[in-house]
């Protein structure tokens, strides 16, 4: 597998680690969608051949469902590739919407 290093429109890269941090707009980006919005995977069928593979961690588990909702906070790892994803909008304990402009 290639991991490419750049980054989509709107991915930023954290100085260590090699951890990027992908902000998103709702409360979840489905897998195969993230891996094509960080540009990890060029096309639909490529992410879904990533995927199918089980090149891909969602937290310690290795995730085959390129339908699976990633939310906020949660960690993805391809290949040496670590990814975060951070929603611009995370609700608090009363519920209510913050921004998370960080």
């Amino acid at each position: 597998m290639t991991v490419k290093s750049g980054g989509g429109i709107g991915a930023t890269r954290l100085m260590m680690h090699g951890v990027r941090r992908i902000p998103i707009k709702g409360d979840f980006i489905r897998l195969d969608a993230l891996l094509k919005f960080a540009s990890i995977a060029s096309t639909g069928g490529e992410a879904k051949i990533i995927i199918q593979n089980g090149e891909v961690r969602v937290g310690k588990n290795i995730c085959t469902e390129r339908g699976k909702k990633i939310r906020h906070g949660d960690i993805v790892r391809i290949g040496a590739e670590t990814l975060v994803v951070k929603c611009k909008n995370v609700p608090t304990a009363e519920g209510q919407k913050k921004s998370d402009d960080r």
